[in-house]
């Protein structure tokens, strides 16, 4: 073993130090037959004689060198290193090749890898916490198609006093903060957390302590009401200094203490949030006031609730303790018989599964189009390997006497297999480098599209690239390096040695024409671009239509400004007055044409509705908004009968209502709606329907138009709504941002500065699950038809320079040259036929996959498939004619006289 070893370290020592070991060796070497020589010579030997029995006993110098190396060198690696250089010196000298290869597999391998960062980013990376692994997410089977992971407060406080199953039981809810600064309140990211909040998520605080379930409580602790900020929060709010524990911070004009700095890298529970401040979940009347979701009891769903398993305690044990524990917690919870009744029907029961990633709705929503975008990303992959299988293909047919001439002087066919390969390897491996320093940039300007619509206040996806994204790249670069070199490596080294030598290129020829590999690759690439060109066309036809469908208003010139009027004193009549100012000064604002008021914003997935029904009918499910005066002609809403909302429509007035179609047709079905009562069935009060309004669309821009309801602000039931201003402005937005800031800190100084945002804005944020496949599927489709017309044009190009004498005979024998370019075109006119014939009966079966993200388009629409055909078409031929058109080119002297 030590003789072993000290052998190993001799070929280690040797690796730094090679060139003085060849310098021993000659001199060794010399010195051995020059100790024979003299030996001769004194045996009274010739000098002739005894140099040729010195050369007869040595034999050829240079293998004795070659023997010596095998016993201090790494041969492997050393082989290595050789074929690693000579691939490097066949690459430079072949730029263009070099330039195509490396270009097709980094957007193969770019897209790839960016789309995997996302997915990474919201679907496979764990959170940052110690033993995430016995993480569970707790959610409630109601009998629909997926779990509902909306907790009400009774339900997590019973679970929370339960310690049999889990060790901790915790809820939290992102929220949007109102903080003291220093030039008036601020809106922050924050979160609700329970009192086992930290404890479950075992991470240690970089200064203080965190919060314990003695914060939990109504009022906070003996100590007063505590807060936990980030080390962002600390950085940027106390400048990092040490003493920040104890400190205040006034959120919702109540003070909290300051008791703990967590770590940057602590995100919480939900990976798509960055809060900056760790509220206690028991002050939520306070920090989101007038609502108080904990005393809205069953009305109020609003907490994500996770645990920490017990030790030794699996998913499937955990379930089952939960299924006996549900129904008496279900009745603990209230005392209404209609809501246990309704959830018993569903055969209610809470349910746990992994949380070792944490928690977040968008998982749900964006789960199926990123598998699915992932899906394209492997198709272009795929065909990138296509396309470089075939040029190398066509690359190794034209080294084949090369390659017979090395193995006639002793090459095994292994090694230049061997060699081949790393040439592949070389290619994939810059490729692979190449595709992941774009993918950051791609991925994160996906991830902005993907979640502008976020399902909930900023939200954000950490998409950086980790040791899982480069070992997914590491895998494909060496899945990429074998689709791309085996075959070819296989092919070039596997004629008859014999007759590659003799005939040169005319053998390979022979055999390049009867053999059907190259034409069943080239034929799957285009098979392969036609299917993603379907795809893409599917998908950008239902984005148009989606767009083309209309939301029921004008969106145009339409800008949204959030007020935040939760906080600040005054409510009733006196808020109302000052949304009324507001109004008039940005009414007198240059380009401002409209003014008015509403609550939710249209498709911004928020949502309000409740049982309404007609005096004496069954109720139905009306969705509502509270909007002011010219509300309908700022939004461009049709008006068809009656008046708008006045600002002197308070309740002093009587209760006034305004319906769409939709519910004027629900309500009333064959009745004049106008001055007709509307009966509200939670808290019976009656509306007298006013007008009736044209349908617009309400959460999304998918589902259509539902029966909708408008009230006036003026008799929202809401002490202090926060409102949205919607305006219609003809110009820039610039005048109008700054004018706005001027008149809240006049009106409002005490509230946060007011945010715009565009109705266009807000409609391609509703769509960005839609906006951002369709996006990706074009630039796959334009990838795959630039990749085809590569593979195309460089296989024909390759194979028509190898035909030159061929050519040059036909033309000196009387072919025309439109006769040479029928004949050269021909070779990928069939490609292209068979291909285009594949690709869309393949289209037509995969188009179904499709069919849930498609919006009033077939999976099998004529006029998309006719068009992607088209376009392969077209490409087809011009990357097949310009090879064609040189080849007819060629003056046959020069073409005899090549080979």
């Amino acid at each position: 073993m030590l003789q072993g070893l000290h052998a190993f370290l001799l070929r280690v020592k040797s690796l730094f130090h090679y060139r003085r070991r060849d310098r021993e060796m000659v001199q060794e070497l010399a010195f051995h037959q020059a100790m024979l020589r003299e030996k001769l010579l004194r045996q009274g030997i010739p000098p002739a004689r005894a140099e040729a029995e010195v050369r007869r006993t040595f034999g050829n110098a240079a293998r004795w060198h070659e023997r010596l190396r095998e016993l201090w060198q790494f041969r492997t690696l050393e082989n290595l290193i050789r074929d690693v250089s000579f691939a490097l010196r066949l690459l430079k000298k072949s730029p263009g090749f070099t330039s195509v290869a490396l270009l097709t597999l980094a957007l193969g391998v770019g897209a790839n890898t960016a789309v995997f960062s996302l997915i990474n980013g919201l679907l496979l990376r764990p959170l940052p916490v110690p033993h995430g692994e016995q993480l569970a997410v707790l959610g409630m089977e109601e009998g629909g198609t997926q779990p509902n992971y909306s907790f009400i407060t009774p339900f997590f406080r019973s679970l929370e006093r339960r310690h049999d199953i889990f060790t901790n039981v915790f809820a939290y809810n992102p929220d949007t903060l109102q903080v003291k600064g220093q030039a008036g309140n601020e809106s922050v990211d924050g979160v609700l957390v329970s009192g086992q909040f930290f404890q479950a998520l075992e991470m240690a605080p970089l200064l203080g302590r965190y919060l314990t379930p003695e914060d939990d409580q109504p009022g906070g602790s003996p100590q007063g009401l505590a807060v936990v900020i980030s080390e962002r929060f600390w950085q940027s709010w106390f400048n990092r200094t040490p003493d920040v524990i104890g400190r205040k911070l006034i959120i919702a004009n109540t003070p909290f203490v300051v008791v703990g700095v967590m770590p940057k890298n602590f995100i919480g529970a939900d990976p798509t949030q960055r809060p900056q401040i760790f509220a206690p979940l028991s002050a939520d009347p306070i920090l989101d006031a007038p609502r108080n979701h904990i005393d809205g009891g069953i009305h109020a769903w609003w907490l994500t609730v996770m645990a920490r398993l017990q030790p030794g305690m699996s998913i499937e044990q955990a379930n089952a303790a939960l299924f006996t524990v549900s129904n008496p917690i279900l009745h603990e919870a209230t005392g209404d018989a209609g809501f246990i009744a309704n959830e018993e029907k569903g055969h209610f029961h809470f349910a746990a599964e992994p949380g070792s990633r944490g928690f977040t709705y968008a998982r749900i929503v964006f789960r199926k189009p990123l598998v699915a975008m992932f899906a394209m990303c492997g198709g272009i992959l795929l065909l990138a390997c296509l396309n470089l299988t075939s040029l190398l293909m066509a690359r190794g047919a034209a080294r084949e006497r090369e390659l017979a001439t090395r193995l006639a002087m002793g090459a095994t066919r292994p090694r230049l297999i061997h060699q081949l390969l790393v040439e592949s390897l070389l290619i994939a491996i810059m490729g692979t480098t190449l595709g992941l320093a774009t993918a950051p940039l791609v991925s994160r300007s996906l991830g902005s599209m993907l979640m502008g619509g976020g399902v909930q206040h900023g939200v954000q996806l950490d998409t950086s690239l980790d040791l899982r994204v480069f070992l997914f790249a590491a895998v494909i670069a060496l899945t990429a390096a074998v689709l791309i070199g085996l075959v070819p490596a296989l092919r070039a080294t596997g004629g008859e040695l014999n007759e590659q030598i003799k005939e040169g290129q005319q053998a390979s020829r022979r055999d390049e024409r009867k053999s059907l590999l190259p034409r069943v690759l080239m034929t799957l690439e285009v098979a392969l671009a036609l299917v993603l060109v379907a795809g893409a066309g599917l998908l950008a036809t239902s984005l148009m239509k989606l767009y083309k469908s209309g939301a029921g208003f004008d969106s145009r010139g339409i800008v949204n400004i959030a007020f935040s009027m939760d906080k600040q004193q005054l409510e009733g009549d006196q808020l109302m007055q000052v949304y009324h100012e507001i109004g008039d000064e940005l009414s007198h604002q240059p380009g401002v044409k409209n003014v008015s008021f509403e609550f939710i914003v249209p498709l911004s997935h928020r949502g309000w509705n409740g049982n309404y029904a007609a005096p004496g009918q069954p109720s139905k499910l009306i969705w509502m908004n509270s909007v002011a005066s010219k509300y309908f002609e700022t939004m461009r809403i049709p008006l068809y009968i009656g008046r708008e909302f006045r600002w002197s429509d308070t309740k002093a007035f009587g209760s006034k209502i305004i319906l769409n179609q939709s519910a004027a047709k629900l309500l009333f079905p064959g009745r004049n709606a106008i001055g007709q009562q509307v009966i509200d069935m939670h808290g019976k009060t009656s509306f007298e329907v006013v007008a009736i309004v044209g349908d617009a669309k309400y959460r999304d821009m998918r589902t259509p138009a539902p029966p909708t309801g408008y009230m006036p602000i003026q008799q929202d039931e809401q002490p202090k709504p926060s409102l949205h201003a919607v305006v219609r402005v003809a110009g820039p937005l610039a005048p109008l941002a700054s004018a706005v800031r001027s008149i809240a800190a006049r009106l409002a100084p005490t509230i946060p500065a007011p945010t715009l945002t565009t109705m266009d804005e807000v409609i391609d944020n509703s769509m960005g699950a839609e906006r951002m496949m369709a996006v990706l599927s074009i630039f796959f489709a334009g990838c795959a038809l630039l990749v085809t017309a590569i593979g195309l044009y460089g296989t024909l190009a390759y194979t028509t320079a190898r035909r030159t004498s061929e050519i040059g005979i036909r033309m000196a024998l009387g072919a025309q040259r439109a006769g040479v370019v029928a004949l050269v075109f021909r070779e990928n006119a069939a490609v292209a036929v068979l291909g285009s014939a594949a690709g869309l009966i393949t289209a037509l079966l995969a188009s179904r996959a499709l069919a849930s993200f498609l919006y009033e388009t077939s999976p099998r629409d004529p006029w998309v498939l006719v068009g992607s055909v088209v376009a392969l078409t077209v490409i087809a031929s011009v990357a097949s004619l310009l090879p064609a058109i040189s080849a007819a080119r060629i003056e046959p002297i020069t073409a005899i006289r090549c080979e």
